[in-house]
């Protein structure tokens, strides 16, 4: 790893130009989404263009993140609709009032950074935060596809908008829908074309930009009416972005005349649990993927996110959050230091000032689609698949949550759906009201010092959303680098916002290089495979194994392998392996070990839970996968199936730089095996006939070399006990071959 980057100052000198190279992409993607930000909220274009300068330039001067980038993001756009609709008194000041929300709550904001309660945002329970987000995407997408057919819903109702939707899809204007789809098929296909013309400028660049060339065919400057197979449609001005001709004339000021009245303080809150939730979960997100693993002071980002909000209502702009897209393109395009955000945000004001006039030819529906395409990603399908993966009360929150969301309001959603999730443990733990709340927030907890120098964390009772604070103060003890066991098996009810919050712990306490490990959950029961499910312990007798559990114990008793169900932490010998360099590694289980008879060869099998992704929008998946110790040395290489664009293989490389590694004298292997590494003649030895011929001859698998040992997987999902033997079949075989022994 390279040195850490010079903080202040220094490390403005030292870095300007990574800083501002990486600036400029973030500033092409921010300028889009900042205008349809802010437009989806039913705000001035120039709010959310106000928002991310501010969030640039201000946020940078106070921060505790490194690296990360704020402005507005989608979270407030149903904030802003609410205050809106709650406080339109006809008068036209309705966002005016709405900015004085945003004082308002971003002065909250900072008093709570100033008072060291960032960490207030991980009592929310994580699935009711993700019905949150799922009603935000549902909202999103039902007021823009209006904009993006050309239609138009007068109901206040969300659902009803999208009944109108699909009512009024016969009356949609085609030359408006023309330009959506063209849009949309342009942000699905532009991370899949490998033409380097079309990644000159990010998607929504593209989309902006090749709206304008309709505009001109079909003359949208002048208010007209065009013919389509007969029927006449409406087109001119009024379909076009208006902005005015100076930064000056689109300042707008608060107004906190109805700061005596509920609908405010609805807002004020509604932005302030939303704005305050998001940016924290992202801020842990971001510290993740910073190459140089610095760690934002939570409390401090929280102040500093405070005051940029308040500069930006006090002159028109939306709240400031830290954003994970133009933060992951931040550190992907190579900033070092939190001098880019600063970067972006002025290179924002100098493209919004230069870039007006052409800005004024763009089309309202290309702005609209980009917003229908984030909303349909924050509630599509594949999250509520996740959400029942992670268990069935927790898609009950979820749902729960988004439709109490989708009929009152952000506020009320939120709190319906934490009691909801309380609810649920109360009647899951089994125990009076009083005996609940007895062993949240009385269960004896305690946090132990061995003389070695390790520590055992014993956490007792209920394991909730609502005693996270109090487990964060015992952890919070607990020095880097120093071993730690934490015991659950005293526990009644493990929540899901509680693992959460515990698997983030050890993922940070083995980063400073500690042995951290969970124990104690072998009697307690979940709905889910998911290794962060709820978990309730009806019984202190032994945990009942499943059937397939039962077949692998039986596959070892007749073998003589060794096998444990129980869920194994230690996974660094597994981040050796480049496939979980760039994956997050959770845990674990089903373990399965043994050794071959006559050869110096070792292996195991075991089911893997790992991440994928970051913050809302990580996944986790389960796989079984096989490790062969060769205990010789070996060349780095993976190999895969040839041609698989797009899947899981790719992903791996695609940062490496390799290139496939053909053998002229096998074309069915070349064209079979897509092989890389970083030692071509190195490989070239090793793959001799004999051992080309083996893999030619037999089921493809993923299969990935650390210079040691081989990892070993066939697809993301678990085996059966048959594709199990079939695993150590064929690692026996290929063993043998490598020992230069006859089968």
């Amino acid at each position: 790893m390279e040195a850490l980057p010079k903080k202040g100052i220094q490390g403005l000198v030292e870095n300007w130009k990574s800083d501002l190279i990486a600036a400029v992409s973030v500033a092409l993607i921010a300028l889009p989404l900042s205008l349809g930000i802010a437009l989806a909220a039913g705000a001035p274009a120039m709010s959310g263009i106000f928002s991310a300068i501010v969030g640039g330039v201000v946020t940078t001067l106070y921060r505790g993140g490194h690296i990360s980038v704020n402005g507005p993001a989608k979270g407030v756009i149903g904030v802003i609709l609410l205050g809106i609709t709650l406080m339109d008194d006809g008068s036209g000041q309705a966002f005016n009032y709405v900015l004085a929300a945003v004082v308002i709550s971003g002065l909250i904001q900072m008093l709570l950074g100033i008072l060291k309660l960032g960490r207030l945002a991980d009592i929310f329970h994580s699935s009711v935060i993700h019905g949150i987000l799922a009603a935000i995407g549902i909202i999103i997408f039902a007021k823009q596809i209006h904009v993006a057919m050309g239609t138009h819903s007068d109901s206040p109702s969300i659902i009803q908008n999208l009944i109108d939707a699909v009512v009024f899809l016969p009356k949609a204007n085609p030359f408006v829908l023309l330009i959506a789809i063209t849009g949309l098929f342009l942000l699905l296909f532009h991370s899949k074309t490998n033409s380097r013309f079309f990644h000159l400028l990010p998607a929504p660049m593209w989309v902006i930009a090749l709206s304008i060339p309709f505009v001109y065919a079909f003359n949208f400057f002048d208010q007209q009416t065009l013919s389509f197979f007969g029927k006449p449609f409406e087109v001119g001005p009024h379909l076009l972005l208006d902005i005015p001709n100076t930064i000056t004339d689109s300042i707008m000021h608060p107004n906190f005349s109805k700061i005596n009245t509920i609908e405010f303080w609805t807002t004020v809150f509604s932005i302030l649990i939303i704005t305050s939730i998001e940016s924290l979960a992202i801020a842990k997100a971001v510290d993740k993927i910073d190459p140089y693993k610095r760690k934002t002071d939570l409390n401090k980002d929280l102040t500093g996110i405070g005051i940029s909000t308040v500069a930006a209502g006090l002159i028109g702009g939306l709240p400031i959050i830290a954003v994970i897209i133009r933060s992951t393109v931040n550190i992907h395009n190579g900033a070092k230091t939190k001098w880019s955000n600063m970067y972006q945000g002025l290179l924002l004001l100098v493209f919004i000032v230069i870039l007006s006039p052409i800005m004024r030819q763009v089309p309202l529906c290309a702005f609209a689609i980009l917003l229908v395409y984030t909303g349909f990603k924050l509630a599509s399908p594949a999250v509520f698949k996740q959400a029942y993966k992670q268990g069935t009360e927790q898609l009950i929150f979820f749902v729960g949550t988004m439709i109490l969301t989708l009929y009152t309001n952000l506020l009320i959603g939120l709190l319906g759906g934490l009691i909801l999730a309380l609810v649920t443990h109360m009647l899951l733990a089994r125990v009076s009201i009083a005996q609940f709340f007895k062993m949240v927030y009385h269960p004896r907890t305690k946090l132990l010092k061995r003389q070695d120098g390790s520590f055992d964390l014993k956490i007792r009772g209920i394991a909730n959303f609502l005693g996270i604070l109090k487990a964060n103060k015992l952890v919070a003890q607990i020095p880097p680098g120093a071993d730690v066991n934490i015991d659950l098996s005293e526990t009644r009810l493990v929540g899901i916002t509680y693992m959460d919050f515990l698997v983030e712990f050890l993922k940070t306490q083995r980063a400073s290089g500690g042995k951290a490990f969970i124990t104690g959950l072998d009697a307690h029961v979940s709905s889910s495979t998911y290794n962060r499910a709820l978990k309730i312990s009806l019984t202190s007798s032994a945990t009942k194994l499943s059937q397939r559990q039962k077949r692998l114990r039986n596959l070892a008793t007749e073998r003589d392998y060794q096998y444990t169900s129980q869920v194994d932490w230690d996974t660094v010998y597994l981040k050796k392996f480049h496939f979980f360099e760039i994956r997050p590694i959770e845990r674990k289980y089903n373990c399965l070990k043994g050794t071959f008879e006559g050869l110096d060869a070792s292996w195991e099998i075991a089911d893997v839970t790992f991440n994928e992704g970051q913050a809302f929008t990580a996944e986790t998946f389960n796989t079984t996968m096989m490790v062969l110790k060769l205990n010789k040395k070996i060349p780095v290489f993976a190999m895969e199936k040839e041609g698989v664009l797009g899947k899981i293989f790719d992903r791996v490389v695609a940062l490496t730089g390799y290139k496939d590694i053909n053998f002229e004298m096998y074309p069915g292997f070349s064209k079979k095996f897509l092989l890389m590494g970083n030692s071509e003649t190195e490989i070239r030895s090793f793959f001799t006939d004999d051992i080309i011929r083996f893999f030619e001859n037999h089921q493809i698998y993923h299969l990935e070399s650390n210079g040691e040992a081989l990892f070993i997987f066939d697809k993301i999902k678990l085996a059966r006990t048959d594709e199990t033997i079939e695993f150590i079949d064929y690692a026996e075989e290929l063993a043998t071959l490598l020992s230069g022994k006859t089968a």
